[in-house]
């Protein structure tokens, strides 16, 4: 009981010193330090703050964060306030952190930490709730660029990619970009790795659900490649290196058909450790330049995810258009030239659409052929002449090689071959 009275009478005298003023400056002067010390050991003993949520009294505590209180004082209560908030019941926890929060907004620079830690227990709880975007929202109040508080790049990147990975559980891409945009100018300042790991993976997961297929594939495969299994004191599983082997063969096949892709195919394909994925078959076909039937693209359809058979303009699927280009692509190796009626018929669309995908692919460059629409018919033109180009370019550059090694021995230069 005696305890409990000398909290009161602390917690009292607190309201005396806010609310004297003719007093106040005087006494501020002189027992801050020790005072106010002394109000947040009990308060921080007491569980007063409980009570107060109780009885609803810390709406009454609005005069904390004014100009009434000096700033030494408001900061070292509310620190433990932010603290506590922790140790209530979810529901009481949201309420009073949100009416804390509308209360220091006006004098918010003066109180970051505080903010942040309330923030940082709010985002939790959202979490735990599932409601990612909220706790996105709420991660993303954290003034990370303070001229008041000096943060490490550590912790701003922690900040940001920890955002962006919420904001992708919502499947929202658009916000999750915007913040490891922010995370790739602090990525090379930092030596965590478990941090630059999950750098690494959302920016491969935002690329993927913004359908920037290719680029997404070669970040996952350089995951899949990572040769250290302890990061951090975390183990990487064997399994976390094939789902992102896995799906760095699911963005490749659904990339627009090209050669870039087809190199990219080239290497998974030599990797042996694709010969155990599930969707092996159908990287084989691609990479063989089959052409797919339809019970083999449904089967894959089943492996991917929802932002991957999502709808484009013309109400076809992202794995429709990859498998009309890769089987238009195919045709080419087979055909020297054929009737738009034909491919359309072969590829299972109407022969205005297959002029279309045919124009805008050779247009881009990523099939090699002519159109004449007089007569309704695509010209196929075979990458032979390429290949001996390249292949000439290749036997100038090693002869080229030998002349400099050549120059080099005759000058008297130890050369190691």
């Amino acid at each position: 009981m005696g305890s409990r009275m000398k909290i009161i009478n602390i917690y009292q005298m607190k309201k005396i010193l806010i609310y004297c003023k003719p007093l106040q400056i005087n006494l501020w002067n002189y027992i801050i330090p020790w005072f106010w010390q002394r109000i947040a050991k009990q308060l921080l003993k007491s569980k007063l703050l409980q009570h107060i949520v109780i009885l609803q009294n810390y709406k009454k505590q609005k005069s904390l964060v004014t100009d009434e209180v000096p700033l030494v004082a408001s900061r070292l209560l509310l620190q433990i306030f932010a603290q506590e908030l922790n140790k209530l019941e979810p529901e009481a926890h949201k309420e009073i952190a949100q009416y804390a929060l509308a209360q220091i907004q006006p004098r918010v620079v003066s109180f970051e930490e505080q903010v942040s830690i309330i923030r940082e227990g709010l985002a939790e709880l959202y979490e735990n709730e599932e409601q990612w975007s909220k706790a996105a929202q709420m991660l993303s109040g954290i003034d990370l660029e303070s001229g008041i508080r000096m943060l490490d790049d550590a912790y701003k990147l922690e900040k940001c990619v920890k955002i962006a990975l919420l904001y992708l559980e919502d499947d929202d891409a658009i916000n999750a970009e915007i913040f490891i945009k922010k995370a790739s100018f602090l990525v090379n300042n930092c030596k965590d790795e478990a941090l630059n790991l999950q750098y690494k993976v959302c920016y491969a997961r935002i690329l993927d659900s913004k359908r920037k297929f290719l680029e997404a594939a070669l970040r996952y495969y350089e995951l899949s490649q990572l040769e250290k299994r302890e990061i951090s004191g975390r183990r990487v599983d064997e399994d976390e290196l094939q789902q992102a082997l896995s799906a760095a063969v699911t963005c490749t096949i659904l990339a627009a058909a090209g050669p870039q892709r087809s190199r990219v195919l080239a290497t998974l394909y030599k990797d042996e450790r694709c010969s155990k994925l599930k969707i092996y078959s159908i990287l084989q076909k691609v990479y063989l330049e089959r052409i797919l039937r339809k019970p083999e693209v449904d089967a894959f359809a089943e492996e991917l995810k929802p932002h991957q058979k999502a709808l484009l303009p013309d109400n076809s699927t992202v794995l429709d258009r990859a498998m009309i280009e890769h089987n238009l692509l195919s045709a080419s190796k087979l055909y020297t030239n054929i009737s738009f009626e034909e491919l359309g018929a072969l590829l299972g669309i109407g022969p205005q659409k297959a002029e279309k995908i045919a124009a805008r692919m050779i247009s881009e460059d990523r099939m090699r052929g002519s159109i004449d629409q007089v007569e309704g018919v695509i010209h196929f033109e075979n990458d032979i002449e390429e290949l001996q180009q390249w292949d000439h370019q290749i036997v100038s550059i090693c002869q080229a090689l030998n002349d400099v090694l050549d120059s080099m021995v005759k000058k008297g230069v130890m050369v190691a071959v």
